[in-house]
């Protein structure tokens, strides 16, 4: 097992460090700059229910598929170059919805800078344990608080920079973001060689070419690598359904504004924050974290009855407990590298976890959108949110002991369970 005495997070890996939550501070805006402004966009590109129920599950599709081929493609290009590569595509995906004069080259930048940012979600992880092996908690804390922050912000600019400077600037401007996140990876490549030099000095974790021969293929295999996929699938299929209808929602059953439903978007995103930092380092010292999902659970529920039986009630209230059921995301973030012994482990967990899990994820939003768009109210989709929601109660009981993917597979393998 390698070395993990702590050390100062910017012990010979400042850049790592910078260029981590940089990147993390990227991953949504994508997601989260449209639904605020669907009426600005709709007055020049025509928006119908089913084209917005489409860029809802964008997300959910672009980070499975690219995250299932990502763990592979980063075994032969490597972790900062695929990262490097995937946040240049990104803002270029930024850029093209900026311009775009069509639904067509509207949803192709969107898949761009979607499919890039999920590339980037699945190397987050090995990238800790491989530059911060000595602080996988701390770190997780700090990137997944950033992600939240990363889906808040175009939540809550999105809209007034549309009025005051029109909604291709409000999707344009995250491009420069993105494009500063690239600079910190620039200086790792090409310091690169002194960089690995100072992580051998703290007997950092082994190279990808390590990988053990066939661990992504057998971790199909594996019970744990299941059960936090369809537990990241149930966080995430509910955070990108409020992504892409929350706004709509709450203009409908609570009678709230355009800027108002963007800010009650931004304070459910903003939930993450807090959950973001005590969740990891919580769960990092907790025997049975199934416990918090759990809780997770119990949230999203109590947010749905809110909206179901009294929207106009308390809706700022509503969309911040639906907020706080997300804690669960940075909870299997941790855990991709506390159910994994090594950096090849880690990677092809996170491949897994996040492309199964965004793949189960995906029609989540497309659902509610068909559910709202049939019956023209928002009951049968807030039923069926809870229904999912509660879905998640079974793995969540497979969660109470920690057990490691290599350990299973391997004990899988020697009893003949698999070839």
């Amino acid at each position: 097992m390698p070395n993990t005495r702590p050390l100062p997070l910017w012990a010979g890996r400042t850049l790592a460090l910078v260029g981590i939550l940089l990147v993390a501070l990227n991953l949504r805006t994508a997601v989260a700059a449209i639904s605020p402004i669907i009426d600005h966009i709709d007055a020049d590109i025509p928006l119908t229910a089913i084209g917005l129920g489409i860029i809802g599950t964008v997300p959910a599709i672009a980070f499975a598929l690219s995250a299932i081929f990502g763990a592979q493609t980063a075994k032969k290009l490597g972790l900062e170059q695929l990262l490097l590569l995937s946040i240049a595509v990104m803002t270029i995906g930024h850029v093209l919805r900026a311009l775009a004069d069509s639904y067509f080259i509207l949803l192709l930048g969107t898949i761009l800078a979607l499919i890039t940012s999920g590339v980037a979600n699945v190397l987050l992880p090995p990238l800790v344990k491989r530059y911060f092996p000595d602080r996988v908690g701390l770190m997780t804390s700090l990137y997944a608080l950033l992600l939240s922050v990363s889906s808040a912000l175009p939540a809550a600019f999105a809209a007034p920079l549309a009025d005051s400077a029109g909604w291709q600037f409000s999707l344009g401007i995250w491009s420069l973001l993105s494009f500063l996140s690239m600079l910190p990876w620039v200086g790792v490549l090409v310091g690169h060689r002194k960089e690995k030099a100072l992580l051998a000095a703290v007997d950092s974790a082994p190279e990808i070419a390590a990988t053990p021969a066939g661990l992504a293929g057998s971790v199909w295999h594996s019970r744990v690598a299941w059960t936090l996929a369809v537990v990241f699938a149930m966080s995430s299929g509910h955070f990108y359904t409020a992504a892409a209808w929350l706004p709509e929602m709450m203009t409908d059953i609570a009678g709230a504004t355009s800027l108002e439903a963007g800010g009650m978007l931004a304070a459910l995103s903003l939930m993450g924050v807090p959950t973001a930092l005590v969740i990891p380092l919580l769960a990092s010292r907790m025997k049975n974290v199934g416990l918090l999902v759990f809780v997770g659970i119990g949230f999203f529920v109590l947010g749905y009855l809110g909206l179901l039986i009294a929207p106009t009630s308390a809706p700022w209230v509503w969309a911040m407990l639906i907020g706080v059921g997300p804690l669960v995301f940075p909870l299997v973030l941790l855990l991709i590298n506390l159910r994994s012994r090594t950096e090849a482990g880690s990677v092809a967990l996170s491949g897994f976890v996040q492309g199964v899990g965004y793949a189960l994820a995906a029609p989540i939003p497309l659902v509610v959108g068909v559910l709202h768009d049939v019956s023209g109210e928002w009951a049968a989709p807030l039923v069926f949110l809870l229904a999912t929601s509660l879905a998640a109660t079974i793995p969540a009981l497979q969660l109470r002991k920690p057990i490691y993917v290599e350990d299973e597979l391997a004990h899988r393998k020697s009893s003949g369970l698999f070839e």
